[in-house]
């Protein structure tokens, strides 16, 4: 569940495709994402970009500017997003289940970083997707935005490609082949997954591992 905005604290809201934050700018404030979905990003200077990271429901955009860091990268909204905001600082006080929320967002995000670079690094396309869309599921489940088997799934197949370093061409191909084996189902912004230890396996997950 997520946790109550406080009364000091501030709800705001995003377009998509508008800035949470900019590159090397003081950012308003610490947000944590209440509905809809932003990334983090990277241009290299032919305009390919490399998304970085994904913030759903219940994440905080960025953990680290509690300690005076300045974003590195820029942060933008992937569909209309409403936030808490919330002053850049490590919560000193309120209920221990917010500090304890802050302090679990910053843990989950850094193994979430080692797994993308292992993904990056080692898997192949079909093991890419199905560990990303695996991930993505296991984050809805854990904020209660699941049903049954299935959730939302707002990304184009442009943003996978910027998530797994593929082309869309190659995504395509690869989404393709996973609906015909039948790994999932996909329609209307939303991602049916019908057998989870299939995908796992697809994925090259271990039975002790699982996505952040």
């Amino acid at each position: 569940m997520l946790s109550q905005v406080a009364a000091e604290d501030a709800l705001v809201f995003f377009r998509p495709h508008e800035f949470l934050a900019r590159e090397n700018e003081k950012p308003d404030g610490l947000y944590q994402i209440l509905e809809g979905w932003a990334s983090r990003y990277r241009l290299l200077p032919d305009g390919r970009r490399q998304i970085t990271a994904l913030y759903l429901p219940g994440d905080y955009c960025e953990p680290h500017w509690a300690l005076g860091r300045r974003p590195s990268q820029p942060i933008v909204a992937l569909t209309n997003v409403r936030a808490r905001k919330a002053p850049c600082q490590i919560p000193a006080s309120g209920s221990g289940d917010i500090q304890a929320s802050f302090w679990k967002n910053m843990v989950d995000g850094s193994e979430r970083q080692a797994s993308w670079l292992v993904t990056l690094g080692r898997r192949t396309a079909l093991e890419r997707l199905a560990h990303l869309l695996l991930e993505l599921f296991e984050r809805m489940r854990g904020c209660g935005l699941a049903y049954g088997q299935q959730c939302s799934l707002p990304l184009t197949q442009m943003d996978i490609a910027d998530v797994t370093g593929l082309t869309p061409v190659h995504v395509n191909r690869t989404l393709q082949t996973m609906r015909t084996r039948g790994l999932i189902e996909l329609q209307s912004k939303w991602l049916r997954i019908p057998d989870i230890a299939a995908l796992r396996e697809a994925a090259a997950i271990s039975v002790n591992d699982a996505p952040a």
